[in-house]
């Protein structure tokens, strides 16, 4: 029977490895950096060397936790720094090797008190640094400096503003908290904000159908609008524009269901999921034939579906309208019950249907959950028919006649489905 590897060992033999590995990608980073640099400016040591600073820290860890491995980090840290003045004066301002040394050396207490995914992760952003150079330089200079800004104001939305808000209901509005609240900005702005990415920056150059698909991640409405208005603006360009508009309402329903869900509100997406579906695969169906009918035809060059959709001003607006809403249908169920709630939907529709639908799921009004429900399929349908107008009123043209029709069947069957 054999005997179990001691932990410390295991340990050991596991942070030489990955040290190791780190090396070999070193010593091709730097062989592969050098250029026309001098012999001085490849930087500290080989493999060998990593792998004997990862070996060294761990035993210095091992030894004691605090004082000899920090002293031992000192000391690295002062060749360390010797050896970047002479990359320097040779032309060599990179840092990244001497920023590996370190990690190196502290890789062992890593693998000793870190959860494995951590160290995993770690590993693996050091192969990419290294490996991934020309990849990542070529983002960088390619990341406009706007996104870094929406970026930090997502950073606001999520890690500064949601941990302040207490989990507390809002007065007057029973169910509704402050946290469910700002939740729901954070799901609606992420998957608004990465359909905008993969518009802008995977699919730059998408045409009409791209558009509608992802236009429609976060605004099929505006997402109709551009499309009608492009159809007015190039008329002989405007075969694949119907199909677009209904693919655009088609990723609505696909959008509402999955932001449903992940609010967790399983209840209702159960109840959803069948006419959702439905309405969702239909669409796609008669987009598709749409599209095929166009084929051979011109189609409309990269349209903006929109600003970027990551905006603090549009974060607390949907929270200021999710609120009114509440109130608002709070107070309407309360003096006209459900049939009143169905009335308030239908007109809803006509505006912004998410904070209206995302309220009225997180409160406890005095209706069941059969009403909310069918409040939520006739807010879509009455929004379906602002679209059918919008794609004629803005594009002016008989072209946009199939997809009209479309949304208004759409939004005939939806009611249908609500009232019955």
């Amino acid at each position: 029977m054999s005997a179990a590897i001691p932990p410390e060992l295991s340990a050991f033999l596991g942070t030489i490895g990955l040290a190791f590995i780190i090396g070999l990608e070193l010593h091709a980073y730097r062989r592969r950096d050098s250029g026309n640099l001098k012999p001085e400016a490849l930087g500290f040591g080989t493999t060998r060397t990593v792998t004997l600073l990862a070996a060294l820290g761990f035993s210095l860890w091992i030894i004691a936790p605090v004082l000899p491995f920090c002293i031992g980090l000192g000391g690295l840290s002062l060749m360390l720094l010797y050896d970047y003045r002479k990359r320097l004066k040779a032309g060599d301002s990179s840092l990244l090797p001497t920023v590996i040394g370190v990690m190196a050396y502290s890789l062992g207490p890593v693998v000793l008190v870190a959860p494995l995914a951590l160290l995993a992760a770690l590993v693996i952003l050091i192969l990419l640094s290294l490996g991934e150079q020309e990849q990542i330089r070529r983002l960088s200079d390619a990341f406009p400096a706007e996104e870094g800004v929406t970026l930090a104001k997502f950073f606001i939305l999520a890690g500064l503003i949601y941990p302040l808000l207490p989990d507390a209901e809002v007065p007057d509005l029973a169910g509704i908290t402050y946290t469910k609240v700002w939740m729901t900005v954070l799901v609606i702005s992420g998957i608004s904000y990465l359909g905008y990415l993969a518009h802008r920056y995977v699919f730059p150059r998408a045409g009409a159908l791209l558009t509608g698909i992802l236009g429609g991640l976060y605004s099929s409405t505006a997402a109709t609008v551009v499309l009608a208005r492009a159809v007015r603006g190039l008329p002989g360009a405007s075969a694949y524009a119907p199909a677009a508009v209904v693919l655009a309402t088609a990723m609505m329903y696909a959008r509402l269901l999955a932001v449903i869900v992940l609010l967790g509100h399983l209840d209702a997406a159960l109840a959803l999921a069948l006419p959702f579906g439905l309405l969702f695969a239909a669409s796609v169906l008669v987009g598709l034939l749409l599209a095929w009918r166009a084929n051979g035809g011109t189609t409309l060059a990269h349209q903006t579906v929109s600003a970027n959709p990551l905006d603090l001003q549009v974060a607390f607006l949907f929270a200021v309208l999710f609120l009114f809403f509440a109130a608002v249908t709070n107070f309407v169920t309360q003096h006209f019950g459900a049939s009143g709630l169905h009335a308030l939907s239908f007109a809803v529709g006509f505006s912004d249907i998410d904070p209206f639908i995302f309220s009225l799921l997180d409160g406890k009004f005095q209706v069941g959950q059969p009403a909310v429900v069918a409040a939520v399929l006739i807010a879509s349908a009455s929004n379906n028919l602002l679209k059918a107008g919008y794609a004629l009123g803005f594009s002016r043209s008989r072209r946009m006649l199939p997809a009209a029709a479309w949304l208004t069947v759409t939004a005939l069957l939806t009611l249908a489905w609500a009232l019955v």
